[in-house]
Protein backbone atom coordinates (compact mmCIF):
# COMPACT_ATOMS: atom_id res chain seq x y z
CA UNK A 1 0.00 0.00 0.00
CA UNK A 2 1.29 3.43 -1.27
CA UNK A 3 2.19 5.58 2.16
CA UNK A 4 0.40 8.52 2.12
CA UNK A 5 2.18 11.92 1.32
CA UNK A 6 2.43 14.58 3.76
CA UNK A 7 0.50 17.92 3.19
CA UNK A 8 3.30 19.82 2.07
CA UNK A 9 5.02 17.08 -0.59
CA UNK A 10 5.76 18.29 -3.95
CA UNK A 11 4.69 15.76 -6.47
CA UNK A 12 6.76 16.46 -8.74
CA UNK A 13 9.25 15.50 -10.36
CA UNK A 14 8.94 12.26 -8.22
CA UNK A 15 6.42 10.70 -6.36
CA UNK A 16 6.27 10.09 -2.70
CA UNK A 17 8.42 7.19 -2.13
CA UNK A 18 9.17 6.32 -5.62
CA UNK A 19 11.92 4.31 -5.69
CA UNK A 20 14.59 5.12 -8.72
CA UNK A 21 17.68 4.27 -9.39
CA UNK A 22 20.72 6.25 -10.54
CA UNK A 23 24.62 6.47 -10.15
CA UNK A 24 26.33 8.54 -7.60
CA UNK A 25 28.79 11.06 -9.58
CA UNK A 26 29.86 13.27 -5.83
CA UNK A 27 29.34 14.00 -2.31
CA UNK A 28 27.83 17.27 -0.71
CA UNK A 29 29.70 18.66 1.47
CA UNK A 30 27.34 17.67 3.92
CA UNK A 31 28.36 14.03 3.11
CA UNK A 32 25.20 13.03 1.40
CA UNK A 33 25.79 11.43 -2.29
CA UNK A 34 24.59 13.28 -5.24
CA UNK A 35 23.51 11.84 -8.86
CA UNK A 36 21.03 12.78 -11.70
CA UNK A 37 18.24 11.03 -13.29
CA UNK A 38 17.52 12.87 -16.69
CA UNK A 39 20.05 16.18 -15.50
CA UNK A 40 17.79 16.57 -12.24
CA UNK A 41 19.85 16.62 -9.09
CA UNK A 42 18.85 13.68 -6.53
CA UNK A 43 20.61 13.49 -3.22
CA UNK A 44 20.80 10.01 -1.55
CA UNK A 45 22.55 10.65 2.18
CA UNK A 46 25.01 7.20 2.96
CA UNK A 47 25.75 6.68 -0.51
CA UNK A 48 29.20 7.20 -1.86
CA UNK A 49 30.63 8.35 -5.31
CA UNK A 50 31.26 5.94 -8.09
CA UNK A 51 28.44 3.86 -6.69
CA UNK A 52 24.99 2.91 -8.23
CA UNK A 53 21.79 2.89 -5.89
CA UNK A 54 18.56 2.14 -5.46
CA UNK A 55 17.03 5.39 -3.67
CA UNK A 56 13.35 5.94 -2.07
CA UNK A 57 11.95 9.62 -2.88
CA UNK A 58 11.01 11.72 0.06
CA UNK A 59 11.27 15.68 -0.73
CA UNK A 60 11.01 17.23 -4.13
CA UNK A 61 12.91 21.12 -4.04
CA UNK A 62 12.97 23.73 -6.50
CA UNK A 63 16.17 22.49 -8.42
CA UNK A 64 17.02 18.80 -6.79
CA UNK A 65 15.29 15.82 -4.94
CA UNK A 66 16.30 14.20 -1.50
CA UNK A 67 16.14 10.25 -0.93
CA UNK A 68 16.79 7.86 1.12
CA UNK A 69 19.45 5.40 0.68
CA UNK A 70 17.11 1.74 -0.04
CA UNK A 71 19.94 -0.51 -1.71
CA UNK A 72 23.68 -0.26 -3.02
CA UNK A 73 23.28 -1.76 -6.41
CA UNK A 74 27.11 -1.59 -6.89
CA UNK A 75 29.40 -0.72 -4.23
CA UNK A 76 32.65 1.65 -4.09
CA UNK A 77 35.46 -0.15 -3.41
CA UNK A 78 36.28 2.73 -1.06
CA UNK A 79 33.05 1.62 0.97
CA UNK A 80 33.51 0.06 4.53
CA UNK A 81 31.63 -1.08 7.24
CA UNK A 82 30.77 1.18 9.46
CA UNK A 83 31.31 0.55 13.52
CA UNK A 84 28.53 2.25 15.09
CA UNK A 85 25.64 -0.37 15.02
CA UNK A 86 23.58 3.93 14.92
CA UNK A 87 25.30 4.58 11.77
CA UNK A 88 22.71 6.11 9.62
CA UNK A 89 20.23 6.60 12.04
CA UNK A 90 22.32 9.15 14.29
CA UNK A 91 22.91 12.03 12.35
CA UNK A 92 26.67 12.50 14.27
CA UNK A 93 28.58 10.95 11.95
CA UNK A 94 28.30 11.53 8.15
CA UNK A 95 31.84 8.86 6.82
CA UNK A 96 31.54 5.42 8.88
CA UNK A 97 31.38 3.88 5.50
CA UNK A 98 34.28 5.05 4.00
CA UNK A 99 37.03 3.95 3.99
CA UNK A 100 39.72 6.41 5.92
CA UNK A 101 42.14 6.85 3.14
CA UNK A 102 38.85 8.02 1.18
CA UNK A 103 37.85 10.21 3.97
CA UNK A 104 40.75 12.15 3.77
CA UNK A 105 41.32 12.27 0.13
CA UNK A 106 37.00 13.68 -0.11
CA UNK A 107 37.90 16.11 1.90
CA UNK A 108 41.00 17.37 0.51
CA UNK A 109 38.62 17.72 -2.42
CA UNK A 110 36.29 19.03 -0.86
CA UNK A 111 38.50 22.39 0.35
CA UNK A 112 39.55 22.86 -3.49
CA UNK A 113 36.24 22.90 -4.54
CA UNK A 114 35.34 25.61 -1.76
CA UNK A 115 38.12 27.17 -2.77
CA UNK A 116 37.24 27.65 -6.32
CA UNK A 117 33.29 27.87 -6.15
CA UNK A 118 32.67 30.41 -3.25
CA UNK A 119 36.55 31.93 -3.32
CA UNK A 120 37.24 31.57 -7.08
CA UNK A 121 40.48 30.31 -5.98
CA UNK A 122 42.09 27.30 -8.37
CA UNK A 123 45.14 26.35 -5.72
CA UNK A 124 46.72 22.87 -5.37
CA UNK A 125 45.35 21.24 -1.93
CA UNK A 126 47.84 19.49 0.56
CA UNK A 127 47.38 15.58 1.08
CA UNK A 128 44.67 15.95 3.90
CA UNK A 129 47.11 15.04 7.67
CA UNK A 130 45.67 11.95 9.07
CA UNK A 131 44.44 12.27 12.72
CA UNK A 132 46.70 9.22 14.85
CA UNK A 133 43.35 8.13 15.92
CA UNK A 134 40.33 7.59 13.34
CA UNK A 135 38.26 6.41 16.69
CA UNK A 136 38.02 6.66 20.51
CA UNK A 137 39.70 10.40 20.00
CA UNK A 138 36.60 12.60 20.85
CA UNK A 139 37.32 14.24 24.32
CA UNK A 140 34.38 16.16 24.74
CA UNK A 141 30.93 14.91 23.93
CA UNK A 142 27.26 16.70 24.61
CA UNK A 143 24.27 14.41 24.17
CA UNK A 144 20.91 15.82 23.95
CA UNK A 145 18.11 14.90 26.32
CA UNK A 146 14.19 15.57 26.21
CA UNK A 147 11.73 15.75 28.53
CA UNK A 148 10.18 12.74 29.54
CA UNK A 149 6.95 11.38 26.91
CA UNK A 150 4.95 8.28 27.82
CA UNK A 151 7.73 6.78 29.90
CA UNK A 152 10.55 7.73 26.78
CA UNK A 153 13.52 10.22 27.31
CA UNK A 154 16.19 9.61 24.45
CA UNK A 155 19.46 10.69 25.46
CA UNK A 156 21.63 11.08 22.73
CA UNK A 157 21.95 12.97 19.43
CA UNK A 158 19.42 14.66 16.42
CA UNK A 159 18.49 11.95 14.07
CA UNK A 160 19.41 11.83 10.55
CA UNK A 161 17.73 14.36 8.65
CA UNK A 162 15.82 14.98 11.20
CA UNK A 163 15.79 18.52 12.85
CA UNK A 164 13.75 17.95 16.26
CA UNK A 165 14.04 14.15 16.71
CA UNK A 166 16.74 12.70 18.82
CA UNK A 167 18.07 8.99 18.89
CA UNK A 168 19.29 6.93 22.21
CA UNK A 169 22.84 7.02 22.39
CA UNK A 170 23.93 4.58 24.79
CA UNK A 171 28.12 4.36 23.58
CA UNK A 172 29.94 7.00 20.63
CA UNK A 173 32.64 4.75 18.90
CA UNK A 174 34.14 8.01 18.01
CA UNK A 175 33.95 9.62 21.97
CA UNK A 176 37.08 8.60 24.12
CA UNK A 177 37.24 5.29 26.17
CA UNK A 178 36.67 7.61 29.20
CA UNK A 179 33.95 9.64 27.67
CA UNK A 180 32.47 6.08 26.87
CA UNK A 181 32.81 4.74 30.55
CA UNK A 182 30.88 7.65 32.39
CA UNK A 183 28.46 7.99 29.44
CA UNK A 184 25.88 5.43 30.72
CA UNK A 185 25.79 7.22 34.73
CA UNK A 186 25.57 10.83 33.46
CA UNK A 187 22.40 8.95 31.19
CA UNK A 188 20.88 7.77 34.02
CA UNK A 189 21.44 10.53 36.57
CA UNK A 190 19.69 12.70 33.82
CA UNK A 191 17.00 10.35 32.94
CA UNK A 192 16.48 9.88 36.92
CA UNK A 193 15.86 13.76 37.38
CA UNK A 194 12.55 13.78 35.65
CA UNK A 195 13.67 16.76 34.01
CA UNK A 196 10.37 19.18 32.73
CA UNK A 197 12.17 20.54 29.66
CA UNK A 198 15.13 19.19 27.58
CA UNK A 199 18.85 20.09 27.76
CA UNK A 200 22.18 19.12 26.96
CA UNK A 201 24.74 17.40 28.75
CA UNK A 202 28.48 17.85 28.86
CA UNK A 203 31.44 15.30 29.31
CA UNK A 204 34.91 16.86 28.85
CA UNK A 205 37.85 14.50 29.29
CA UNK A 206 40.62 16.47 30.34
CA UNK A 207 43.95 15.35 32.57
CA UNK A 208 41.56 15.78 35.82
CA UNK A 209 39.07 12.87 34.64
CA UNK A 210 35.39 13.43 32.98
CA UNK A 211 34.49 16.71 33.80
CA UNK A 212 30.53 17.39 33.68
CA UNK A 213 30.29 21.03 34.87
CA UNK A 214 30.04 23.68 32.22
CA UNK A 215 31.78 25.91 34.65
CA UNK A 216 34.61 23.91 35.95
CA UNK A 217 37.84 25.30 35.38
CA UNK A 218 40.12 22.11 33.52
CA UNK A 219 43.29 21.31 32.04
CA UNK A 220 44.74 19.84 28.72
CA UNK A 221 48.69 19.06 28.28
CA UNK A 222 49.62 19.68 24.73
CA UNK A 223 53.23 19.03 24.04
CA UNK A 224 54.85 21.23 27.10
CA UNK A 225 51.73 23.57 27.33
CA UNK A 226 49.43 22.95 30.12
CA UNK A 227 46.16 25.05 29.40
CA UNK A 228 43.24 25.56 31.99
CA UNK A 229 40.13 26.37 29.97
CA UNK A 230 36.40 26.80 31.08
CA UNK A 231 34.65 23.23 30.26
CA UNK A 232 31.83 24.36 28.74
CA UNK A 233 33.90 27.01 26.46
CA UNK A 234 35.88 26.06 23.35
CA UNK A 235 38.82 23.99 23.22
CA UNK A 236 40.02 21.41 20.11
CA UNK A 237 38.31 17.49 20.95
CA UNK A 238 41.02 16.03 19.22
CA UNK A 239 43.87 15.79 21.55
CA UNK A 240 46.07 13.15 19.56
CA UNK A 241 46.00 15.65 16.39
CA UNK A 242 46.25 18.92 17.97
CA UNK A 243 49.74 18.81 18.57
CA UNK A 244 50.36 18.29 14.83
CA UNK A 245 48.14 20.74 14.05
CA UNK A 246 49.92 23.26 16.29
CA UNK A 247 53.87 22.84 15.09
CA UNK A 248 52.35 23.14 11.83
CA UNK A 249 50.61 26.45 12.37
CA UNK A 250 53.83 27.41 13.47
CA UNK A 251 56.14 26.47 11.57
CA UNK A 252 54.23 28.09 8.70
CA UNK A 253 54.06 31.41 10.65
CA UNK A 254 57.96 31.52 11.55
CA UNK A 255 60.23 33.93 10.11
CA UNK A 256 59.71 37.33 11.85
CA UNK A 257 60.21 38.87 15.32
CA UNK A 258 56.59 39.06 16.60
CA UNK A 259 53.71 36.56 16.65
CA UNK A 260 49.84 38.16 16.88
CA UNK A 261 47.66 35.17 17.81
CA UNK A 262 43.97 36.81 16.96
CA UNK A 263 40.77 34.77 18.21
CA UNK A 264 43.64 33.54 20.56
CA UNK A 265 40.85 31.97 23.27
CA UNK A 266 42.92 30.74 26.20
CA UNK A 267 46.34 30.95 24.48
CA UNK A 268 47.16 27.41 22.59
CA UNK A 269 48.85 28.99 19.65
CA UNK A 270 50.46 31.70 21.45
CA UNK A 271 51.91 29.60 24.22
CA UNK A 272 53.14 27.38 22.17
CA UNK A 273 54.89 29.74 19.99
CA UNK A 274 56.60 31.90 22.63
CA UNK A 275 59.90 30.43 21.96
CA UNK A 276 59.54 30.80 18.49
CA UNK A 277 59.48 34.63 18.22
CA UNK A 278 60.89 37.75 20.46
CA UNK A 279 57.49 38.55 21.88
CA UNK A 280 53.81 36.63 21.20
CA UNK A 281 50.90 39.10 21.30
CA UNK A 282 46.79 37.27 21.69
CA UNK A 283 43.85 39.23 21.09
CA UNK A 284 40.60 37.64 22.12
CA UNK A 285 37.33 39.49 22.20
CA UNK A 286 36.16 37.25 25.47
CA UNK A 287 36.86 38.44 28.85
CA UNK A 288 36.70 34.72 30.11
CA UNK A 289 39.03 33.23 27.90
CA UNK A 290 41.86 36.15 28.00
CA UNK A 291 41.47 35.27 32.38
CA UNK A 292 42.21 32.25 31.63
CA UNK A 293 44.91 32.58 28.73
CA UNK A 294 46.89 34.78 31.48
CA UNK A 295 46.55 32.24 33.77
CA UNK A 296 48.26 30.01 31.77
CA UNK A 297 50.92 31.90 31.06
CA UNK A 298 51.87 32.28 34.69
CA UNK A 299 51.40 28.46 35.33
CA UNK A 300 53.91 27.37 31.66
CA UNK A 301 56.41 30.46 33.21
CA UNK A 302 56.18 31.93 30.01
CA UNK A 303 56.86 35.98 30.01
CA UNK A 304 57.32 37.39 26.32
CA UNK A 305 53.65 36.60 25.73
CA UNK A 306 50.66 39.00 26.60
CA UNK A 307 47.24 38.86 25.97
CA UNK A 308 44.60 41.69 24.97
CA UNK A 309 40.79 42.29 24.99
CA UNK A 310 40.23 43.56 21.88
CA UNK A 311 36.69 44.55 20.82
CA UNK A 312 35.99 43.82 17.05
CA UNK A 313 35.93 47.45 15.85
CA UNK A 314 39.23 48.21 17.52
CA UNK A 315 41.43 44.60 17.66
CA UNK A 316 44.31 45.96 16.33
CA UNK A 317 44.58 49.48 18.25
CA UNK A 318 46.56 47.81 21.23
CA UNK A 319 48.67 45.71 18.72
CA UNK A 320 49.95 48.14 16.35
CA UNK A 321 51.11 49.89 18.94
CA UNK A 322 53.71 47.25 19.96
CA UNK A 323 54.57 45.55 16.90
CA UNK A 324 55.43 46.94 12.81
CA UNK A 325 53.55 44.68 10.16
CA UNK A 326 56.31 43.77 8.37
CA UNK A 327 58.20 42.43 11.31
CA UNK A 328 55.20 40.35 12.75
CA UNK A 329 53.30 36.95 11.45
CA UNK A 330 49.85 36.41 12.29
CA UNK A 331 47.64 33.41 13.02
CA UNK A 332 43.88 33.48 13.05
CA UNK A 333 41.78 30.87 14.31
CA UNK A 334 37.97 32.37 13.88
CA UNK A 335 35.16 30.64 14.74
CA UNK A 336 33.09 28.43 12.02
CA UNK A 337 31.95 32.33 10.32
CA UNK A 338 34.91 33.14 9.41
CA UNK A 339 36.54 37.08 9.91
CA UNK A 340 33.81 39.97 9.68
CA UNK A 341 34.56 42.87 7.29
CA UNK A 342 35.71 45.21 10.38
CA UNK A 343 38.83 42.18 11.21
CA UNK A 344 39.65 41.98 7.45
CA UNK A 345 39.91 45.33 7.14
CA UNK A 346 42.22 46.40 10.21
CA UNK A 347 44.14 43.39 9.53
CA UNK A 348 44.95 44.62 5.98
CA UNK A 349 46.06 47.97 7.37
CA UNK A 350 47.83 46.61 10.41
CA UNK A 351 49.68 44.09 7.53
CA UNK A 352 51.32 41.46 8.84
CA UNK A 353 54.02 39.62 6.63
CA UNK A 354 52.89 36.49 7.48
CA UNK A 355 49.43 35.26 7.73
CA UNK A 356 48.52 31.49 8.75
CA UNK A 357 44.71 31.27 8.85
CA UNK A 358 43.48 28.40 10.59
CA UNK A 359 39.46 27.31 10.10
CA UNK A 360 37.03 24.71 10.79
CA UNK A 361 34.75 26.47 8.22
CA UNK A 362 36.50 26.18 4.65
CA UNK A 363 33.75 27.92 2.83
CA UNK A 364 33.83 30.98 4.93
CA UNK A 365 37.70 30.75 4.83
CA UNK A 366 37.40 30.64 0.42
CA UNK A 367 35.73 33.55 0.99
CA UNK A 368 37.91 35.38 3.42
CA UNK A 369 40.99 34.59 0.78
CA UNK A 370 39.12 35.91 -1.52
CA UNK A 371 39.36 39.23 0.30
CA UNK A 372 42.87 38.78 1.48
CA UNK A 373 44.13 37.55 -1.76
CA UNK A 374 42.92 41.13 -3.65
CA UNK A 375 44.44 43.03 -0.66
CA UNK A 376 48.00 42.48 -1.10
CA UNK A 377 48.44 38.82 0.37
CA UNK A 378 49.39 36.11 -1.83
CA UNK A 379 48.38 32.39 -1.05
CA UNK A 380 51.26 30.13 -0.43
CA UNK A 381 49.78 26.59 1.00
CA UNK A 382 46.71 24.97 2.15
CA UNK A 383 46.75 21.99 3.98
CA UNK A 384 43.47 20.37 5.22
CA UNK A 385 44.07 18.87 8.81
CA UNK A 386 41.42 15.92 9.78
CA UNK A 387 40.30 16.49 13.54
CA UNK A 388 37.09 15.09 13.09
CA UNK A 389 37.45 11.34 11.19
CA UNK A 390 34.13 9.56 10.37
CA UNK A 391 32.55 13.31 10.51
CA UNK A 392 31.98 15.78 7.35
CA UNK A 393 33.76 18.73 9.34
CA UNK A 394 37.22 19.89 8.11
CA UNK A 395 40.02 21.88 9.71
CA UNK A 396 42.33 23.72 6.96
CA UNK A 397 45.03 25.44 7.13
CA UNK A 398 45.96 28.30 4.78
CA UNK A 399 49.67 30.26 4.23
CA UNK A 400 49.43 34.08 3.10
CA UNK A 401 52.30 36.53 2.75
CA UNK A 402 52.78 39.83 2.18
CA UNK A 403 53.27 41.03 -1.72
Amino acid sequence: MQEKAPKNFVPTPFEYHQIVELEIDDLTNLGSGVGRIDGWVVMVPYALGGERVKARIYRNHKNYSEADLVEVVRPSPDRVEPQCSLFGVCGGCQYQHLSYAGQLEWKRKQVADLMKRIGGIDFEVSPTHPSPKQYGYRSKLTPHYERPRNGNMPVGFIMQGRRNTLVDVEQCPIASQAINKALPDARARIKNSNPRRGGTLLLRDCMEGVCQDNNAIQTERVGDIAYQFCAGEFFQNNPFILPELIDYAISEAQGTKYLVDAYCGVGVFALASAKKFEKVAGVEISSKAIVCANANAKINNIDNCEFLIGKAETIFADVSKKFEGENTSMIIDPPRAGCDTKFLEQLIEFSPKKLVYVSCGPDTQARDLAFLTTHGYKLLKLQPFDLFPQTRHIENVATLEKI
